[in-house]
């Protein structure tokens, strides 16, 4: 789970740039700026995965294996949706409304309310989907279910990094 939604994102942001990339040199260069990304994509998922072993020891060891796996996984799938929405949110140029704007100017504290605000929403995502799979044996099912079907998909990113590997290699020799 580490490794797909980085690699689905570098992705969406690769062909989204590839365009103008092709326009400004060639598809060959291109492709070694996409072949580039994946391979960033994937220290990034080997260190994520390192952080989420790392959690993983502090999962209570009495939980079966198939309830940790789901429970940390959920959180990488939801950390990753978290930093998608906000490198999102800077690449659609998009602003906070100036009412609310004005709301935190009039407000003794503005830093503590958007900071509480923000909190309250990020541990609500994390919280209440783990609180479904870990007591629901419904919401488990389907969270592993979910974490299989994924599971292969990411494979077939990691067999996309061994060739922008081999690419990256070959470009530099």
């Amino acid at each position: 789970m580490c490794a797909l939604p980085l690699h689905a994102w570098t992705l969406v942001l690769a062909f989204r740039d590839l365009s103008w990339l092709t326009d400004r040199t060639n598809a060959w260069d291109a492709v070694g700026v996409l072949c580039y990304g994946l391979l960033f994509a994937l220290v990034e998922s080997v260190l994520l995965f390192i952080v989420t072993a790392l959690l993983g020891l502090i999962v209570p060891r009495r939980w079966e294996v198939d309830r940790r796996i789901a429970l940390l996984g959920m959180f990488v799938l939801v950390l990753s949706l978290w930093a998608m929405l906000a490198q999102l949110f800077f690449l659609a140029s998009a602003h906070v409304p100036d009412a609310i704007i004005a709301f935190l100017v009039r407000n003794g504290h503005p830093a503590r309310l958007v900071y509480g605000t923000l909190l309250l929403i990020v541990a609500a995502t994390f919280l209440l989907p783990a609180w479904v799979a870990m007591r629901s044996a419904r919401g488990l099912q389907f969270v592993e279910a979910l974490i299989e079907r994924l599971g292969l998909l990411a494979m077939f990113y990691l067999i996309f990094d061994a060739a922008a590997l081999v690419i990256v290699v070959i470009r530099n020799l």
